[in-house]
């Protein structure tokens, strides 16, 4: 037995896979500070209430075709890194507070958690595994596994279609490293003021202010469509409109400046399931312009125009994906990598005055459909950020704040309202603590 047992300890362990962080999520573990966990929640209500046993062989489906999620975080000697686990997601029933952190380097953990709520399923990611558009797409791909085996009697026999996202290859890719290429643009000098930062008490509860609105989908676009413009211009000018009433006078002539993530996927064809986006900025100066709702959408919808180009993102994407190739930053030691990525988050972060997100639509399969009533999503901030996403005739407004006032948030709500759009709220009562009392509100 004791030379059996010799024998076992003396067996290497098999040797496990590696993958380095993508070019946008080498910024994740260094910026992990306070409110700004790194970690977005994407949720589905369903019509009935969730059975977690079934959830859970519905995740087990799911990870299968997302295998480049089952990994844990490691630190090198000059990068962090992502290594295959064998540990295994398991459901847990919602508990923490809403994108509270998930990424703990004194412990071996998976990256993602599962956990639900009455009829609502949770999905919490750490951002260094994907971005928005993989996280709707995993979470789709549970709740469809969910749904086939809580209704094997409607969904048996023919099993409606998900779209299939690509081989679990393609999903494991790197696409920043596949359409990297040197670019020698010419430095752009910024002029003009600073950007305007919000000066609000911090929040002293343990994480986020967290508030979702609830709109029609086909009210929020036959808004836009009588202003000529989209959804996204629309809900990002109500957002500057709402920003503006909070703003003092001492800082009237700085710029409302609102940092838009970008789905590269569009732009440079791609089927990972790993972070692939960009960022943009758009802006409006109040004591520069005339102000009115108009021409805050007209500016808008001007920049999104010149910004949303192929051109412009592949000298964004390649500017950012150029460090990572210099050699100076490949030798330099990670404490030192650490300590620079976080002061370069500080000083972008009081480049932008709030971040407004549209991951766009959340479809499943019609059929579905009768059984699902609503996708969410939220993300982690140092500020204050508003993350959107439709599903069949809901949308989701999805704000997260690290300030106690929610007073930026209701003014947004409210201007919706007074378009004639009926807005559903919840706030923060609605998510860590649902047995409190009724949290729904309507402007």
């Amino acid at each position: 037995m004791k030379n059996r047992k010799n024998k076992n300890k003396n067996t290497p362990h098999p040797k496990r896979s590696w993958s380095r962080l993508d070019n946008a999520a080498k910024i994740f573990p260094s910026s992990n500070m306070g409110t700004n966990t790194c970690v977005f929640r994407f949720s589905c209500t369903l019509t009935e209430e969730i059975d977690p046993a079934l959830l859970q062989q519905a995740v087990d489906k799911a990870v299968a075709k997302f295998p480049s999620y089952l990994v844990v975080m490691k630190s090198g000697a000059f990068w962090y890194y992502l290594e295959e686990t064998d540990l295994r997601p398991k459901v847990v029933p919602e508990s923490r507070p809403v994108c509270g952190a998930l990424y703990d380097g004194s412990r071996r953990s998976l990256l993602f958690e599962v956990s639900y709520y009455k009829t609502r399923i949770n999905l919490e990611m750490f951002h260094v595994l994907t971005d928005g558009t993989g996280a709707v797409s995993f979470l789709k791909t549970i709740v469809y596994h969910y749904l086939l085996l809580a209704h094997p009697d409607v969904f048996g026999e023919t099993p409606p279609v998900l779209p299939d996202d690509g081989s679990a290859a393609s999903r494991s890719s790197d696409s920043f490293r596949k359409y990297y290429k040197r670019v020698h643009a010419p430095a752009k000098k910024k002029s003009g003021p600073p950007a305007w930062n919000i000066r609000l008490e911090r929040s002293e509860r343990d994480g986020l202010q967290v508030m979702e609105g609830v709109v029609p989908v086909r009210a929020v676009l036959d808004a836009a469509h009588s202003f000529g413009t989209t959804m996204t211009v629309y809900l990002t000018a109500v957002f500057i409109e709402a920003l503006r009433s909070e703003m003092p006078v001492s800082a009237d002539k700085r710029p409302i400046v609102l940092g838009v993530p970008v789905n590269l996927r569009p732009y440079f064809p791609s089927e990972t399931a790993r972070n692939f986006f960009g960022m943009i900025d758009v802006s409006y100066n109040f004591s520069e312009r005339s102000g009115k709702f108009g021409d805050i959408i007209a500016a808008i919808d001007q920049s999104f125009k010149e910004e949303l180009t192929r051109e412009k993102l592949e000298v964004r994407m390649n500017k950012l994906a150029a460090l990572e190739h210099n050699l100076a930053a490949q030798l330099a030691p990670l404490p030192f990598k650490n300590l620079v990525l976080r002061c370069a988050k500080l000083i972008s972060d009081k480049s932008e005055t709030a971040v407004i997100s549209n991951v766009g639509k959340a479809q499943m399969p019609a059929e579905m459909m009768p059984y699902v009533k609503l996708f969410s999503a939220f993300a982690s901030t140092l500020k204050l950020q508003l993350t959107i996403v439709s599903c069949g005739g809901n949308l989701s407004l999805g704000f997260t704040s690290a300030f106690d006032s929610t007073d930026i948030q209701r003014n947004f709500f409210r201007r919706l309202s007074q378009a004639g759009i009926p807005v559903e709220i919840r706030c923060n009562d609605f998510y860590p603590e649902p047995e409190e009392g009724n949290p729904d509100a309507k402007l």
